[in-house]
């Protein structure tokens, strides 16, 4: 399967955010207006710096007002149909990217998308095909270099949320995209790693990172052509996947083509195992009526701001790659964080990284 064919076509809603349709193929029309009488958008956020933390906070008070757990006949991710306006004005979509309505960063402060994977509201990302999956790269892929472009805008961040435990309020299978004013702790964190390492005469981090993951091999879950996956040596979650291109690159716009072409099957199967990690040995749910597994998916991308305080370190010694994790570590039982966690950042892992990546290698389809 090759990157598919993609039609970009941008449209406003009624109070003036911007709305982008990714279609496979050229042939689609997109000219539905929003019909909602909506007010212009009004946003109170605001990016306060903690002195002695040294990190950001965003202050997004309107956020209180956000729509929250609405039935599924009221989601405003699913299309429009007859009398029912949503966020999409057309009938269908394949991928749909918009300005989010209540967003945590907006104007000089930043700006925050919704991306919609698929119209089918009861549906999640492991259910796409390879080709719709292909067609969500080539949207995340796009809105890195068309944000990356605002003078508001130092770092991009794609990512999905799934599942109520994780804080969702909207079911339908969609996910995010941050544009930060700032490069964020998690992302400084690594690359002042990154900087030390160099600075003693290493070679690149990650790099080696990688290297010892492959060659240990214990915590290897899945290996491809242009891909490897791996649960990391210290894991902070029950199960965690680190998913890494062979080909080291900063972000999304530098994967090759072989690259992109391999990632949906690569990245579809890691989801279904991580749907099936808690399946019992009989292949019924371990858990009675358990929810499908909650994730966090997270796309890790060099900054496009300013990288002098990170001395010897340049945009080309990071290493694009996703972070996927679940706060569930047993059938009914979630990782909580606690005082240690919540209150110094340091975790306590119930799940060995080795346990965790061997049930992941025998969840692996047939």
């Amino acid at each position: 399967m090759g990157s598919p064919t993609v039609k970009k076509t941008s449209t406003r809603l009624a109070d003036g955010r911007e709305l982008i349709y990714y279609d496979a193929g050229d042939d689609t029309v997109r000219d539905a207006v929003d019909r909602r009488p909506l007010d212009p958008t009004v946003t109170t956020s605001e990016v306060r710096r903690d002195p002695l933390l040294g990190d950001s906070v965003a202050i997004a008070s309107h956020r209180q007002g956000r729509i929250y757990h609405p039935p599924a006949n009221e989601c405003p991710l699913c299309p429009s149909s007859g009398g029912r306006l949503s966020e999409i004005p057309d009938s269908s979509y394949d991928v749909v990217v918009f300005e989010n309505r209540f967003p945590s960063l907006a104007g000089d402060s930043g700006r925050c998308e919704v991306v919609c994977f698929t119209s089918d509201h009861d549906a999640s990302f492991a259910d796409l095909t390879e080709r719709q999956a292909g067609l969500v790269l080539e949207a995340w892929t796009d809105r890195t270099a068309e944000l990356s472009h605002l003078p508001s805008v130092q770092q991009v961040f794609c990512f999905e949320n799934r599942g109520a435990e994780i804080g969702v309020t909207l079911g339908h299978p969609h996910g995010q995209i941050y544009g930060y004013p700032f490069t964020t702790p998690r992302t400084a964190l690594m690359l002042r790693s990154l900087a030390a390492h160099k600075a003693t005469g290493g070679a690149n981090l990650f790099d080696e990172v990688v290297a010892r993951e492959l060659a240990d091999g214990s915590r290897v879950v899945l290996s491809s052509d242009h891909w490897v996956a791996f649960v990391p040596y210290a894991a902070h979650w029950p199960y965690e996947v680190h998913l890494y291109p062979r080909r080291r690159v900063p972000d999304l716009l530098g994967l090759d083509e072989d690259a992109r072409t391999e990632f949906p099957q690569v990245y579809l199967e890691l989801l279904r195992r991580f749907d099936r990690i808690f399946d019992g040995p009989d292949g019924g749910k371990e858990g009675a009526g358990e929810p499908p597994t909650p994730y966090i998916a997270a796309w890790h991308q060099a900054p496009f701001g300013p990288l002098e305080e990170f001395e010897g370190v340049n945009r080309d010694d990071f290493a694009l790659h996703l972070e996927l994790f679940t706060i569930r570590r047993t059938s009914g039982k979630l990782k909580f964080l606690a005082g240690s966690e919540s209150g110094m950042n340091v975790f306590i892992n119930d799940v060995p990284p080795e346990t965790a990546a061997q049930r992941l290698r025998e969840v692996a389809s047939s």
